[in-house]
């Protein structure tokens, strides 16, 4: 893929995180929730979006980027094994859901390539949404290169973050 190509992949992705980070704000300031992220894989890119949302500041609890396995085990008390499961996105999301006292919390890891990781092949991603009720996990298979996978797997927590917060 082109540098040019790129950018416009990039772009595009940006808008769409943006319009689903307005809609997050809009049901997070409707239901008088708090949210708070995990992220892995994206590295921030879910954290911005939703900072960047209207009022965040009224609503958005703030993130924790976990890029380290061992970040994860000490902090978010993920389970000593692999950090790329549905198990590790579960404590993520319960973790940073206590950490800052958030009503939802979503979080987000996975191999994004070009290499496995945990044993798990480039573009699966595991997402986990604890609404203080239940914890809701959903794989994602996503294909491309490193940098597109992280950019869909923003985007897709976005999304099951707002289902989340639908119920």
């Amino acid at each position: 893929m082109t540098g040019g190509a790129r950018g416009y992949w990039g772009r595009m992705q940006s808008e769409g995180r943006d319009q689903v980070a307005d809609e997050i704000s809009e049901e997070a300031r409707r239901r008088g929730l708090t949210v708070a992220v995990a992220e892995s894989l994206t590295g921030g890119m879910v954290a911005t979006a939703l900072a960047a949302a209207y009022a965040a500041s009224a609503w958005f609890r703030g993130s924790l980027v976990a890029y380290s396995s061992e970040v994860k085990h000490a902090v978010l008390d993920v389970p000593d094994g692999p950090v790329v499961s549905a198990e590790a996105a579960q404590a993520m999301a319960s973790g940073v859901r206590r950490l800052l006292a958030a009503d939802v919390a979503v979080a987000v890891t996975g191999s994004g390539g070009p290499s496995a990781q945990d044993g798990q092949e480039p573009g699966t991603v595991y997402v986990a949404v604890d609404d203080g009720s239940g914890i809701r996990v959903q794989r994602l298979d996503l294909d491309g290169e490193p940098s597109e996978i992280c950019a869909r797997s923003a985007e897709c927590t976005l999304r099951l973050l707002l289902d989340g917060m639908r119920g």
